[in-house]
């Protein structure tokens, strides 16, 4: 199943939680990017949200990754997080997007040291990312080749990733 379709045992939806947590955590603006789905997925999806469907979801994150950006017209940076990170909260996104979220931005959440989401990418850096984005490893193969500055969540987190519920 989609992991944007899942629900929690409580009937929370992964989906929604993730899109809460960035609006409360101050972006401006949420855009969700949809693959499998993606018709059972947008009904999910709270009013005032631009939804993008990645028609090519199946080469993997690379393509939901180059079709958000490719959504995006007039920002100067992204956050980029994923629905599977159940106790990346509003407080996350808040203390990540305070280090800055300009063209030239570069950062990202850290849990003890460990580099995870969310990602500040400032404009800048949308192409490099887009042109090294393959299968399933979004922009991890650009971050690890850049000076990522990494912002310490893990008194709010763990940012550990859950593949079912």
């Amino acid at each position: 199943m989609p992991k944007a379709l899942v629900r929690d045992a409580d009937g929370t939806s992964w989906l929604r939680r993730s899109v809460a947590a960035l609006t409360d955590g101050g972006c401006d603006a949420v855009t969700v990017v949809l693959g499998a789905r993606a018709d059972e997925a947008r009904a999910l999806v709270p009013d005032g949200v631009t939804v993008v469907v990645a028609d090519e979801w199946a080469d993997g994150m690379s393509a939901s990754l180059r079709a958000g950006l490719a959504a995006m017209d007039d920002a100067d940076a992204v956050v980029l997080t994923l629905v599977d990170l159940p106790d990346v909260t509003a407080e996350v996104v808040r203390r990540v997007v305070a280090q800055g979220a300009g063209r030239a931005t570069l950062s990202r959440a850290a849990y003890d040291g460990r580099p995870g989401h969310p990602v500040v990418l400032g404009r800048d850096h949308w192409a490099g990312v887009a042109a090294s984005a393959t299968g399933d490893q979004g922009a991890r193969p650009y971050l690890a080749a850049h000076d990522v500055a990494l912002v310490e969540c893990g008194d709010l987190a763990t940012g550990e990733d859950r593949d079912s519920r």
